[in-house]
């Protein structure tokens, strides 16, 4: 029946309209998954040598026991934003002589092919090598990476639960955070007694059946939860939603384009997809601290040019570039309005410049490491409203790809909406800014960067008209185009 189920989903992915560009997605994440597992099994051969150089006076495998916790804590995080679970169309096998059980074991199964579940395997095997090698008892070394490998699919389960409900993934990343606060401020290292499990999972082997018992009871949870929604009745009926009217009289201070940004925020507010996507924005506003914390990138300004840049442009860059992507499911209707496309992309523009004022007001914590950093974040927030907001829009007159608003996906790993055009077109929006402070950083000085970087968005802001316009010939261009290629895929 496995078989038979492979077969299906094989005839699926072959058949469907998006085979030409899914072979290409996948061939791009089959070249990724070749480079991150070789960086990991480079990693995990020299981690025991790190390890040892790092923290001469403690054995390597208590230091790594002792930092696990955060590799599984990161491992949730990661999965809960870019692990696609898999999903099938049940309605026809519920009607045909298959046990539920089956059905259910199957997709279960699928998630622990996953190469999140992989990547462990590519750092941990490599190690108990070394491990091994340096003379480290086998029965132990050999229960040690059975447990991690065990605690990984468990992780891989709690991950499918917690997608469920999003209060416990919150607590997770609190948890996270406060677990990371207290050991960096020396408040109280979280690490040590958490230390004292793993340590003890690896001096004592038999308790290798801690985990084991964990995973399984965690398969059971999933498993009982599909199986008791798993019914003909309970997949065809209506869920009636209760929709929460939002008084936006407010916007119709904005004139004629008031319409579509009411439109824009009822789509945020009311759809999963969006959603996903201003979460994911809002993270963006902690993207500066990989560069400003590290004594390393202040010797590479142009490398903090680049970071303020996405401190500000999260939603620009998630949101801005699926335009119009977005109203894929009401383009035809939306486009049959008496309404000038102009107006249609100004909305798209203001929206992307309220938030791109919002991500700086909210970035205002960064004047700790100085005005020179948030200088360089008000720089790249003229940038972002003055350049980058075009060159986004421009994107969006080649992006063609519908979107499902309440599709669940991950707002990384889900391709629905993804063009490869997007790709190119964020080449600019990504080396221009390092360019336009870089070169006058060196002729001259860095506040003379920082003057070019924002006039370059002032003069962006001056010429906005001239933009739109342009902008708005290449969208009316190609608009019959975009409107069938979104029916199409209906």
């Amino acid at each position: 029946m496995i078989k038979r189920f492979l077969s299906l989903e094989w005839k699926q992915f072959t058949r469907a309209s998006y085979f030409q560009k899914g072979i290409a997605i996948k061939i791009l994440l089959f070249f990724a998954a070749i480079y991150f597992g070789g960086a990991a099994i480079f990693l995990g051969i020299g981690m025991f040598f790190i390890l040892r150089k790092a923290v001469p006076e403690i054995d390597p495998i208590i230091t790594m026991n002792n930092f696990l916790i955060y590799w599984f804590l990161f491992d949730l995080v990661i999965r809960f934003f870019m692990q696609q679970l898999p999903v099938m169309n049940i309605k026809p096998l519920m009607t045909i002589p298959i046990k539920r059980e089956t059905i259910i074991h199957y997709l279960l199964g699928k998630t622990t092919l996953s190469f999140f579940n992989f990547i462990p395997l590519f750092i941990f095997l490599p190690f108990s090598i070394v491990l091994l090698a340096e003379g480290y008892p086998v029965i132990n070394v050999l229960c040690w990476f059975i447990s991690i490998m065990v605690l990984t699919l468990t992780v891989n389960f709690i991950n499918f639960l917690i997608n469920k409900n999003n209060t416990i993934f919150y607590i997770i990343i609190s948890v996270l955070a406060l677990f990371i606060g207290l050991e960096i401020y020396q408040i109280f290292k979280v690490s040590q007694p958490i230390g004292v499990a793993f340590n003890t999972l690896y001096n004592l082997p038999y308790l290798v059946i801690i985990p084991m018992a964990l995973m399984y009871a965690l398969y059971k949870i999933n498993f009982n939860d599909i199986k008791k929604g798993f019914y003909l009745d309970g997949t065809i009926s209506k869920k009636a939603d209760k929709v929460n009217t939002i008084d936006l009289s407010w916007m119709n201070r904005f004139g004629s384009i008031a319409v579509f940004l009411k439109n824009d925020v009822r789509l945020i507010l009311r759809n999963a997809r969006p959603k996903q996507v201003l979460m994911m924005s809002f993270l963006f506003l902690f993207y500066g601290l990989i560069f400003y914390t590290q004594e390393v990138y202040q010797q590479m300004p142009a490398f903090l040019a680049f970071a303020s840049m996405f401190v500000t442009g999260g939603f620009l860059m998630t949101f801005g570039q699926l335009v119009p992507s977005w109203d894929s499911e009401y383009y035809k209707l939306l486009m049959s309005q008496n309404i000038p496309y102009k107006k249609y992309l100004e909305s798209k523009w203001y929206l992307m410049v309220v938030a791109v004022a919002i991500s700086f007001v909210l970035s205002t914590p960064y004047l700790y490491f100085g005005w020179k950093i948030f200088g360089m974040i008000a720089a790249g927030a003229l940038f972002n409203i003055g350049l980058n907001s075009f060159i986004t829009l421009f994107g969006g007159a080649l992006n063609r790809v519908p979107i499902e608003l309440n599709v669940k996906a991950k707002a990384f790993s889900n391709t629905n909406g993804f063009n490869p055009t997007q790709m190119l077109i964020a080449l600019p929006k990504l080396g221009l800014p390092m360019l336009l402070f870089y070169i006058p950083y060196k002729l001259v000085n860095f506040e003379v960067g920082l003057l070019v970087l924002a006039l370059s968005g002032v003069l962006g802001i001056v010429f906005r008209n001239f933009f739109l316009n342009q902008i708005e010939k290449l969208y009316q261009k190609g608009k019959y185009k975009t409107i069938a290629a979104f029916a199409e895929n209906k």
